[in-house]
């Protein structure tokens, strides 16, 4: 077989049962691609010896008939995950040479179930962006150009590294983290699936944290069957997160019938937004009426409290991020900057925080410490703290009512050039995260499935919000969405 490196998780998996490869031969395909591949620069940690030496555990494992579904198959794993030995720096400077000595919870789970780490991804610093522009590392670049443009484009962010290496078959699938749609938004713009379960269905414990109630490991692949099948190894109750959810974790992929029969799928009608081009309306139409044909029913809902909750999350996020960041101040934690004679406790912090953390992350900080201090905290963020109610209120409500799944669009546009927002607003590129944030602040279920192109030839996605827990029922739905849709496009290799 050829072009190994470009199965998805089911196909690859199959092979190996049947004999028709071996996982040391998978691997060796993705290293080649991953060498070929540094002008993505997704890849920023490469494990080669791990990647053969648990690829030739797992050749053994799958002789021996014990095998679990991801065993054997190689991915890539964001460097906000914490990995036993090998760098894991946040794409921060300040966490520059750290190793931990210990393994996150899910990439230990997939590490038991045989999974390959190929090597770590580039992400946003402290997972904060949508464009993967604010790491340590530099630019990850989208595989994906716009027509006969060669302007490189973001794969957005913060998985951005994920995303441009699962788009480019660098890896099979990858980890991703979404605070406020950072698997969903990179995974639309670069035509790959990526689904944030509902919080607490994946352990937090040993990833980075940004902001701790909204933060949520999930699979970015290829497609809905491989993220059913990545997604189910990944979940389960962690002792060590007090906030994981003691849950059986269902078999996702059995779940996969694509029959929504009878099933009511509700538009928003908040999410009309005033300026939204004209290709994404017509995408959400189109959506619509696929999963009309697959025999649901396409009801119109309301989601009132939806225009408060940008506005909500930039100041939750921001507040829980200045308290999780206190922890890198040179002493406990993180790189200590050089020293001048005669500085003091207070200058070592200055110089360690300014060369450390990267504009967006100590703009963040800076917002997150002035929402929280005395006279301000009601002001601000207990008042995000109660619109964040009335949303996830919102929810269930609709839910309540019926509704199985609600249909959106998963960003406002398809990917954009690197480079093109920096002079913008910073809020200009908040608004990346309008469709994504609800779903965070609910701690709901949501998943991004490309559904088709725009008129440059560039993905776009479109996004399922499910019942809390119902991650099976959710992704089934993006099945018969997939089915529909039919998106089989790539990107043409440049690189």
């Amino acid at each position: 077989m050829s072009d190994l490196n470009k199965l998805g998780l089911a196909d690859a998996r199959d092979a190996l049962r049947k004999g028709d490869v071996t996982s040391v031969e998978l691997t060796e395909a993705c290293l080649k691609a991953i060498d070929d591949a540094d002008a993505l620069n997704a890849f920023v940690h490469k494990t080669p010896e791990i990647a053969l030496e648990r690829a030739k555990a797992a050749d053994e494992r799958i002789k021996g008939g014990d095998a679990p579904s991801m065993c054997g198959l190689p991915i890539g794993i964001k460097d906000l995950f914490c990995t036993k030995g090998v760098p894991s720096q946040a794409a921060s400077k300040i966490l520059d040479g750290f190793r931990p000595e210990y393994e996150s919870t899910v990439s230990q789970q997939l590490a038991d179930a045989g999974a390959v780490m190929l090597g770590k991804l580039n992400m946003d610093e402290f997972a904060m962006g949508s464009s993967n522009e604010t790491s340590v590392y530099g630019n990850a670049v989208s595989p994906w150009r716009r027509g006969n443009d060669d302007a490189q484009l973001t794969p957005g962010g913060s998985s951005g590294g994920s995303a441009s290496a699962v788009s480019a078959d660098l890896c099979l699938a990858a980890t991703g983290t979404d605070t406020g749609g950072s698997i969903r938004q990179p995974a639309a713009f670069v035509g790959i699936t990526g689904i944030k379960p509902t919080y607490g269905r994946c352990s937090r414990w040993g990833i980075v944290a940004f902001a701790s109630s909204l933060d949520q490991a999930g699979p970015m692949t290829k497609n809905v069957r491989d993220a059913a099948i990545m997604l189910e190894t990944m979940c389960g109750h962690d002792a060590k997160d007090s906030t994981s959810a003691e849950l059986a974790v269902p078999n996702f992929e059995a779940m996969l019938t694509g029959d929504i029969k009878g099933n009511k799928i509700g538009i928003p009608k908040e999410y009309r937004m005033d300026g939204m081009p004209a290709e994404i309306e017509k995408l959400w139409a189109d959506g619509a009426a696929m999963l009309k044909d697959a025999g649901a029913e396409i009801v119109d809902i309301s989601l009132p409290h939806t225009k408060y909750a940008l506005p909500a999350y930039y100041v939750i996020a921001p507040a829980e991020a200045s308290s999780n960041l206190a922890r890198y101040d040179g002493v406990r934690y993180g790189r200590r900057a050089q020293l001048a004679q005669g500085d003091g406790i207070t200058e070592m912090y200055e110089k360690t925080r300014a060369e450390g953390f990267g504009h967006e992350v100590q703009r963040r900080v800076m917002v997150g410490t002035y929402v929280l201090s005395a006279g301000f905290y009601d002001a601000y963020y207990n008042r995000a703290r109660r619109v964040r109610t009335l949303i996830k209120k919102d929810f269930e409500n609709v839910f309540a009512a019926g509704v199985d799944a609600i249909l959106t669009p998963a960003t406002p546009s398809a990917a954009f050039g690197l480079g093109e927002m920096t002079e913008a607003d910073p809020v200009q590129m908040y608004l990346n995260d309008v469709f994504t944030v609800t779903v965070n602040l609910a701690g709901l279920p949501g998943v991004s499935v490309p559904a088709g192109l725009d008129a440059q030839g560039l993905p776009l996605g479109l996004q399922l919000i499910g019942r809390p827990w119902e991650e099976g029922d959710l992704l089934n739905t993006a099945y018969a969405l997939e089915n529909a849709a039919g998106f089989v496009a790539k990107p043409g290799k440049w690189w």
